[in-house]
């Protein structure tokens, strides 16, 4: 996020809370932070909050940026903000500043009569909010418990302009208009059902072909730049995940166990610990090294019914798992190999705006300092050797391992993460994993995870918002639809399809006695490559009238000519 829009936003928020302080009684607060897209304010309050209450607390905000009230930061002493927050009655701040590690500075910031516990940083004033506006209103638990009180949420967002703004509601009103969610179902690309269970995908044939396709594609490109494709069990005998540490630290997003001949068994959360048994099932020489392998992995992970949403966050997936384990001297040439790969991937799909963030060593991790460095040098060579800029989160990797990121920009201006590249100095400890160097000695090796499309459900999802639901002809589950205008066209367009299929195209016949409009409508709406109509004059000069999604009229078209140039965009994957 862009640090000045993030300040400029949760400064909102605390302006936020200084309105509703300023209009409502007996208000405790919680939170307020900045969000990827806004912000938020949580409040306890006996008045339940309207749409109407938003527009006079928007109006009360404004009034405050026209006057550019000042955000004053001060510090207190640990007792002395306890009893200024016990005397307030803010119960929900008192629990905030017992959160705050012994030690750590306790700050508050004052903005009009609003005092709020927070580190900040802020604007210095409220003026250099550019524009602001307020939401929705939504309920909330403290700290996410349902267990705890319910709060009122009240959401915002904010800009350095209102030029920003608008721009940003005309992203979200075309976003709406991609919802992949709506577009699945008006496609029939797949569904949800409750007798299955929320978060568990069930792919229609046009789904499952489009799926598919690129799953294929993406094997294809696998054996072509070295990898070896894996399959492994659903399941997992309790002792694998304990070795793993994933009954330690990831219990409670696990699938609960089975007993099988008086053995625990747990549904599998990541494929990790089976490639790793794979690597396990003999003695390894550095002369095999790198091992790079790959698998399309269903599995099965806890989520809370709220944060599920479409595609993009399941109970059940199928990760585009690899795992890469390699030498010490290996590895700067694999991370980059491996970087180098993501992106001629991501580049068939029409992404171009690619950005990597790398995540270093935080403050509580394994391995020692020399392999951290030689990971953190080898993922900043990578990114600088594929020509790209990172953005540098110090301290933000995984206690096993830094990290690259990926992120890519859609259609619309979106940015989305995808492509994660981990190293891992947990696991080869902890299976104790080893290989024979050339010394005839045994050394452990270096362990790369590594996630190209991040999950199959998550990466459709994505796909059917960048294209809005018109994909490329090489994707597209029909890839035309010859429309007979008369009956006599018909048998020719007949002959016309298997012609067509013939050469491996996917083209329907719309054989419905509706008019050519009515026909078109329908193929317009099914977002179809190419509408080939024919009528009797097509029929005497054996050639189809084409319209492409793409070009708009191409006029009559021999039938050799109509495949080449199908074929072309297939075979090229023209998006």
């Amino acid at each position: 996020m862009d640090n000045n829009l993030d300040m400029i936003r949760h400064s909102a928020a605390h302006l936020m809370a200084a309105a509703v302080k300023e209009l409502y009684e007996d208000v405790k607060f919680d939170i307020g932070p900045a969000t990827e897209n806004g912000f938020y304010y949580d409040f306890q309050m006996e008045h339940a909050l309207t749409a109407d209450d938003l527009k006079a607390i928007e109006k009360a905000m404004k009034k405050m940026i026209g006057r550019k009230v000042e955000f004053t930061r001060f510090e207190m002493s640990r007792e002395e903000a306890m009893k200024m927050l016990t005397d307030a009655g803010q119960t929900f701040k008192i629990e905030r500043l017992k959160d705050i590690p012994e030690g750590e500075v306790v700050s508050f910031y004052q903005c009009g009569d609003f005092v709020d516990l927070c580190r900040g940083p802020h604007v210095q004033n409220a003026g250099e909010i550019g524009a602001v506006k307020l939401l929705s209103v939504a309920g909330s638990y403290f700290k996410g418990d349902e267990k705890n009180s319910m709060l009122q949420r009240i959401y915002g967002t904010a800009f350095n302009s209102q030029e920003e703004m608008t721009a940003y509601f005309k992203m979200i009103e075309e976003a709406q208009k991609r919802d992949h969610r709506k577009l699945g179902t008006d496609l029939d690309l797949f569904s949800f059902s409750d007798n299955v269970g929320p978060g568990l995908v069930l792919w229609h044939p046009k789904g499952a072909f489009i799926r598919n396709t690129f799953e294929t594609f993406w094997k294809q490109e696998h054996y072509k730049n070295g990898y070896d494709l894996l399959y492994t069990p659903h399941i997992g005998q309790s002792i694998l995940w304990e070795t793993s540490g994933h009954l330690d630290f990831y219990r409670e997003g696990m699938y609960s166990s089975m007993e099988i001949d008086e053995k625990d068994y747990y549904v599998k959360p990541m494929n990790c610990p089976f490639h790793i048994e794979v690597y396990q099932s003999r003695l390894r020489s550095y002369r095999e090294l790198p091992c790079r392998w790959a698998e399309l992995g269903t599995v099965y992970r806890f989520e809370k019914s709220g944060a599920l949403h479409g595609l993009l966050r399941v109970r059940g997936f199928t990760q585009d798992d690899a795992h890469i384990i390699c030498t010490q001297e290996q590895i700067e040439d694999e991370i980059y190999e491996v970087l180098r790969f993501s992106l001629s991937i991501w580049k068939a799909f029409g992404f171009t705006e690619i950005k990597p963030y790398l995540s270093t060593r935080p403050a509580k991790a394994v391995g020692d300092n020399a392999k951290w460095e030689k990971a953190i040098v080898s993922l900043e060579k990578a990114v600088k050797k594929a020509g790209l800029e990172c953005v540098v989160d110090e301290g933000g990797g995984a206690f096993y391992g830094p990290k690259i990121d990926l992120k890519i920009k859609d259609a619309i201006g979106r940015e989305w993460q995808t492509t994660t590249i981990q190293f891992d100095f947990n696991l080869p400890e902890r299976f104790n994993m080893t290989y024979i160097g050339e010394d005839g000695k045994r050394h452990q090796p270096f362990m790369v995870h590594r996630a190209l499309l991040g999950s199959i459900e998550r990466f459709f999802g994505i796909l059917v918002e960048q294209y809005a639901g018109a994909f490329p002809m090489w994707l597209a589950p029909v890839q035309a639809k010859i429309l007979p205008v008369t009956n006599r066209a018909e048998e020719y367009a007949k002959e016309l399809q298997k012609t067509l299929r013939g050469k491996g195209l996917r083209v329907d016949i719309d054989l419905r006695s509706e008019s050519l409009g009515s026909k078109i409508k329908l193929a317009r709406n099914e977002r179809i490559p190419y509408m080939l109509i024919v009528g009797d004059k097509e029929v005497d000069d054996q050639t189809i009238s084409v319209r492409s999604r793409r070009e708009g009229e191409l006029g009559a078209m021999y039938v050799d000519a109509l495949i080449d140039k199908m074929s072309y965009e297939v075979d090229n994957k023209i998006v």
